[in-house]
């Protein structure tokens, strides 16, 4: 499924880069933020219709930002993920109902033991139909919630999106145990069945 991605991405070793990613023919993306990026590509990776996920950095200022100066908060970056897709067989719609129960949305700056802007929720648009689609999502949902907290979660145009480096591409697939021992200790699913109950996808 990723076998494209792999050929993009292998010259650039354990450093970010600055080159778009380029989406095959037919197909779409869409930029989600939701805490820690090794925990956003699952939920996506299972739905039928998604060809790739990629973990990157967005929202910042600094061109090509390393891992270590997005966790250090000073760029303004979130780690997000970008969600590569064939719209023929999967909707936009379908993909902000998978985000909402994957994440937190009523925290500002923070997911789980995360803190810090560069762990903010967001939802980047790219066109003014996933912006409406988000904003009228956001809108149902906040009226059906199942929990009493307000949902803080911005909708907000995409800007570059820097791929993370190569060794956090699907982390939890080339480390599962320490990637379930940081999930696990993290909270991620303990708050995530707290607030969405058996809507929680994990």
């Amino acid at each position: 499924m990723k076998k494209w991605l792999a050929a993009l991405t292998a010259w650039a070793g354990l450093a970010a880069f600055a080159a778009p990613i380029s989406v095959p023919p037919g197909q779409a993306v869409a930029t989600f933020a939701g805490g820690c990026f090794w925990c956003m590509e699952p939920p996506f990776d299972k739905v039928p219709g998604v060809t790739a996920t990629i973990s990157g950095y967005t929202g910042g200022r600094k061109v090509n930002p390393t891992y270590e100066e997005v966790s250090s908060g000073a760029t303004g970056h979130a780690e997000a993920v970008q969600v590569i897709y064939d719209p023929k067989k999967v909707s936009y719609e379908k993909l902000l109902e998978v985000y909402w129960v994957n994440v937190d949305p009523t925290v500002k700056d923070q997911q789980f033991c995360d803190h810090g802007t560069q762990y903010r929720t967001s939802i980047f648009y790219h066109d003014e139909a996933q912006r409406n689609a988000a904003e009228a999502s956001k809108a149902a949902l906040d009226k059906s919630r199942p929990f009493k907290e307000p949902i803080v979660t911005p909708i907000v145009m995409a800007g570059a999106f820097y791929p993370a480096e190569e060794y956090h591409q699907d982390y939890y697939r080339k480390n599962p145990v320490r990637y379930q021992l940081y999930r696990s200790g993290c909270g991620r699913d303990a708050r995530l069945k707290q607030l969405w109950g058996d809507r929680a996808s994990h």
